[in-house]
């Protein structure tokens, strides 16, 4: 008898061992690409250590590349969410290319961008990148703000999940709030999350777009995807509303549509 006991004392220590195994799989794997210099890099470095722990906490992992050149259709394969942390939609090659349009138009996984991924148009050489262009809205990168301004952003759509635990303003302490030459709100594609109060710049500045989204998602796209301008200041993880966002962007974006 107590050798039975002994034989299914072991099966239970063996069983719940493959059971803890099996909950500490990873939910999912992200990619996250930003800059290694310039003056967002402070921005990426507290980004880093906000997103290590939210996944050490909700048991997922991060893979974090300075450049494009290592994505192809097959590296692209094992990742479930692509977070684009002030990394600008040029001195991509064409594989590179592709392959994130492939991945973006067949929904093979999520993505989040953040700030730099709307500089848009001619810069350091690099022409347009038009797919870019129009699935951010049709938008170009038109001004913004160098001194920086705080201001107050106001959630339009209450009900995305994206926006779930998020007041229906929030301040932001210091952004360069880029303008574009036009409002990604005028394409049907995009689905504007929330807008900037440009009357509540502080100081007084006159950048303005009147009409100017600041987070939005193109629901043309199979892949689940979000733009949220404000990625500038490492204090920005210090402010509960972007941390609770940016947490349900995370989420959201690296579950599939069903």
């Amino acid at each position: 008898m107590k050798r039975i006991y002994v034989v299914l004392f072991i099966c239970a220590l063996l069983l719940g061992g493959a059971a803890w195994a099996q909950d500490k799989t990873p939910r999912f794997k992200v990619l996250a690409i930003g800059e290694n210099g310039g003056h967002h890099i402070l921005h990426t470095k507290a980004a880093k250590i906000w997103l290590n722990k939210l996944a050490a906490d909700s048991n997922f992992t991060i893979d974090y590349y300075s450049n494009s050149k290592p994505i192809t259709k097959a590296f692209l394969e094992q990742y479930q969410l692509f977070i684009q942390i002030d990394y600008p939609p040029y001195t991509w090659s064409k594989e590179s290319e592709n392959a994130f349009i492939e991945y973006i138009e067949q929904g093979k996984g999520g993505w989040i961008g953040f700030h730099h991924a709307t500089l848009l148009g001619t810069f350091d050489g690099f022409p347009l990148w038009q797919w870019f262009s129009d699935f951010m809205g049709g938008i170009k990168y038109k001004n913004y703000i160098a001194d920086f301004a705080a201001a107050s952003v106001n959630v339009e759509n209450k009900k995305h999940p994206i926006m779930k635990g998020v007041p229906a303003s929030f301040p932001i302490i210091k952004e360069e709030w880029y303008t574009y030459d036009k409002s990604p709100r005028l394409s049907k594609n995009i689905q504007v999350l929330a807008s900037v109060d440009e009357d509540t710049y502080t100081p007084v500045r006159d950048i303005k777009m009147g009409d100017h989204p600041v987070i939005w998602t193109n629901t043309k796209m199979k892949a689940r995807n979000v733009y949220i301008f404000m990625g500038h200041a490492p204090e920005l993880f210090e402010n509960p509303s972007y941390t609770t966002m940016y947490r349900n962007a995370i989420f959201w974006a690296a579950s599939k549509k069903k």
